[in-house]
């Protein structure tokens, strides 16, 4: 019934939609021009973990296979890319689903969105404590980051990992914006996310058996663009931000909500292209990192990290 009443919505929302609307919706989605149309190689690297320290210790949860290849296709408008992930034999597998897509609307609206579900991971400690593999553990961060940027966005960011040309003649640019962004962070275990080993390092209260967050802030970032010699292009792009939390944290004994509700944030990245006549090679790295307090000594902290290189193919060379 719900599936039908959704269903119904939209078509009616699509029927009054009027000419004008649709030809709005097109130039947002669709680029027209063969020309900015390539196809792709790429390995990548993605990782979401997660850590919990006090002021003495540190235990880090890291997943396994972490890299992948794929192939893909460009335009002015979007990037759609398909991995598939590289196992190690040697190594315990880690089950994850790992969606994450990054546009620029009407050039001035960076919109980033990430879904992610991770199974397995290495606990690893800085108190030279063996690392261990936990099949139990598990992790869900789903989130979006919205930024409107007070001048033109696209050329910094969406063509340069197409491989295209800005159309400005400034060799520097550099604007700034303002957002905000959301998102819902867990992670469990059958029992505690620290074992027999770890456990010791850290007060009860640090014996997690699942967490949950729903978060809400504002953001801001900074958006930079150089144009170098030999065809290469280059950006930097950091968006700090500061939001609320809503935390609940369950222990082996019990469950309770962490007083303080701030949540920090940090992303960043760090992008380079070079182009070849009909060939280019763009490679980018991105962290995004969130930092907050579980009360009792104890803090938490979540990055997820990508690296992309890839490799692309113009259908048409510019002229």
């Amino acid at each position: 019934m719900i599936r039908l009443y959704l269903l119904l919505v939209f078509c009616f929302s699509f029927l009054a939609l009027n000419a004008q609307d649709i030809e709005d919706l097109d130039s947002l989605l669709i680029d027209r021009d063969i020309e900015n149309y390539s196809i792709r190689v790429f390995s990548n690297f993605k990782v979401n973990k997660f850590s919990i320290k006090d002021d003495d210790s540190k235990v880090k949860f890291v997943p396994n296979n972490r890299y992948g290849l794929g192939v893909g296709f460009a335009n002015s408008k979007v990037i759609v890319d398909i991995a598939f992930n590289i196992k190690n034999s040697n190594k315990e597998e880690t089950k994850k689903f790992d969606l994450q897509g990054t546009t620029i609307l009407k050039d001035q609206y960076y919109v980033n969105v990430y879904a992610q579900t991770y199974r397995g991971f290495n606990v690893k400690n800085d108190f030279d404590e063996p690392t261990t593999f936990r099949s139990d553990i598990r992790s869900v961060s789903i989130g979006l980051n919205y930024l409107y940027t007070f001048d033109d966005i696209e050329f910094s960011y969406a063509l340069l990992k197409a491989g295209l040309f800005e159309k400005r003649n400034k060799d520097i640019y550099i604007t700034g914006g303002i957002g905000a962004f959301g998102g819902f962070d867990y992670f469990s275990a059958n029992s505690s996310v620290l074992d027999e080993s770890t456990s010791p390092y850290f007060n009860d209260r640090g014996n997690i058996k699942r967490y949950q967050g729903l978060a809400f802030g504002v953001l801001g970032g900074l958006i930079s663009y150089f144009k170098l010699p030999e065809d290469i292009t280059a950006t930097v792009n950091v968006m700090p931000g500061i939001g609320l939390v809503s935390k609940k944290i369950t222990t082996q004994d019990e469950s309770y909500m962490p007083s303080s509700p701030m949540l920090y944030k940090l992303d960043f990245l760090i992008g380079l292209s070079y182009n070849f006549k009909q060939f280019y090679v763009s490679l980018t790295y991105s962290n995004g990192s969130y930092n907050t307090d579980f009360d009792y000594g104890n803090n938490y902290g979540l990055n997820l990290t990508k690296a992309k290189l890839a490799v692309g193919y113009k259908f048409k060379q510019k002229g």
